[in-house]
């Protein structure tokens, strides 16, 4: 297993599993992504903010991570904290708990970083990743009902949003 930030010769390989993982919340018949834009994940790569988890060179489990995320977050913002998004895993490894290993570096990223917090959020309500955020050792800390923005992805205009946290020792 190994971790380290996505390269643009990933680009395809990411796409496909966004496409997977929008497919799969359809099915779930939960709020699903919109279409990602391209240009956008080129950008998260370029910035080193997307991720990936490789098990024997496949691709495992992609997400991106930001250091701000005031629209979600409000004044929680203020505390230093990395915030998670858009965590896809391939059906491959769909039920193997690959998102404990994201989790667990996640934590030593953060301490690196000087964070005191891991938060992520859920634009809809899905009571099994709530149920997986909550073993993993996130706090649900509630739901926030958003707005309309131009600056986050369209699955978040007017959704409730769940919030979870980690405080971090």
């Amino acid at each position: 297993m190994k971790i380290e930030n996505s390269t643009l010769e990933d680009l395809k390989n990411i796409l496909s599993l966004y496409a997977s993982a929008i497919a799969y919340q359809k099915e779930k018949k939960g709020l699903p992504w919109p279409n990602l834009d391209r240009e956008m994940i080129e950008k998260e790569i370029i910035e080193k903010r997307q991720w990936k988890l490789t098990i024997n060179g496949t691709i495992a489990c992609i997400w991106v991570t930001t250091f701000d995320d005031p629209e979600i977050w409000g004044e929680k913002n203020n505390q230093p904290s990395i915030y998670l998004h858009r965590i896809a895993t391939d059906p491959v490894f769909r039920g193997l708990n690959v998102i404990a290993k994201v989790f667990d570096w996640t934590k030593t990223f953060a301490r690196v970083n000087q964070k005191n917090y891991i938060r992520l959020d859920i634009a809809s309500i899905n009571p099994g990743l709530i149920t997986m955020y909550v073993r993993n050792g996130f706090k649900f800390i509630g739901m926030n009902k958003m707005g309309v923005s131009e600056s986050l992805p369209a699955h978040y205009n007017n959704a409730t949003v769940c919030l979870f946290e980690m405080k971090l020792n």
